[in-house]
């Protein structure tokens, strides 16, 4: 029994050390004017995604790659919101990643966060999928595809880490600056959206309406008058001059009630019609302005940086 049990560990840790192996050819280590480096995933031929947190503003980078050679890299371009940096690395041409579907993910799946020491080390820790869940707004402003939370340690030097399967297929980049006490994987869909706004436009699309709401109930003669099925609805409390909704005259005291040809009952269901808009879309609000509904198509912009 005891060498039964022994030959089905080493096979199995024979096939950990096997996905990280795999994993070496495209995870690197990023020096971005910090004392403590990232990791990095080799995205595409000369673009590696990592961490944002972990860089500074100094204009300078250098990549470390398998070889244990260096490169220097420019940044491209960020994204504080869902904590991605894309910086275009030189000389170097790379297979592209082979990325796994983390619509195919499981609670309870074993994955393995791969990054790289600041020295250029090859640093794995192996866990399960610990939650998953739908789209999902992070406190930085950003939209992340889907919820993607597994239970593995990320040491130092590790946000910007590749969370792989069994297959060292990637299935996103890790993060500790999404969530406090735990590591959140940016899944690979939503990087691949980001590396294409900004490779593209220089920035991530951040749509908004210039609105501030309040959810009130719907008073029972309005919702009989209307024919309206819910109640609660969003009252307009501040409108932001020269916004989106300013331009097509939505006005205060107005009470939205539908969103994309939707029931609005709560402010989440602007931001779920909000993420899933893009450059030069137009969305449809209805509200009602003195007892009668009306409609207006608001074609959405970019939200303002500061």
């Amino acid at each position: 029994m005891a060498v039964a049990v022994q030959a089905q560990w080493d096979t199995l840790s024979a096939q950990f050390a096997h996905i990280a192996e795999q994993a070496d050819r495209f995870v690197v280590v990023v020096h971005g004017g910090s004392r403590i480096s990232a990791s990095g995933i080799l995205w595409r031929s000369g673009i590696v995604v990592t961490a944002n947190h972990m860089l500074r503003r100094t204009g300078e980078y250098e990549v470390r790659v398998w070889d244990k050679s260096s490169r220097k890299a420019a940044l491209i371009g960020r994204d504080p919101g869902t904590d991605l940096a894309i910086l275009q690395m030189e000389g170097l041409t790379s297979d592209i990643v082979q990325l796994g579907n983390a619509g195919e993910l499981r609670v309870g799946q074993v994955v393995m966060a791969i990054g790289r020491s600041t020295l250029g080390d090859l640093s794995a820790s192996t866990g399960i999928i610990a939650r998953l869940g739908d789209s999902w707004q992070t406190w930085r402003g950003g939209r992340i595809d889907s919820l993607l939370r597994p239970d593995v340690t990320l040491y130092r030097g590790q946000s910007g880490s590749a969370l792989v399967d069994s297959g060292a297929r990637v299935l996103g980049m890790n993060t500790s600056a999404l969530a406090r006490s735990a590591v959140i994987t940016i899944p690979n869909t939503t990087v691949d959206r980001v590396v294409d706004e900004i490779l593209q436009h220089g920035g991530v699309f951040r749509p908004y309406l210039g609105l501030a709401m309040q959810p009130i109930a719907i008073p029972p003669e309005l919702k009989a008058k209307l024919k309206l099925q819910f109640e609660t609805a969003l009252m307009v409390m501040q409108v932001e001059a020269s916004s989106p909704s300013a331009e097509v005259g939505i006005m205060l005291g107005d009470v939205i009630v539908g969103i994309a040809g939707e029931p609005i009952e709560g402010i989440e269901q602007i931001q779920r019609a909000l993420s899933s808009s893009r450059r030069g879309d137009s969305i449809d609000i209805a509200y009602v302005r003195g007892g009668q509904l009306a409609s207006a198509k608001v074609k959405l912009a970019d939200r303002p940086r500061n």
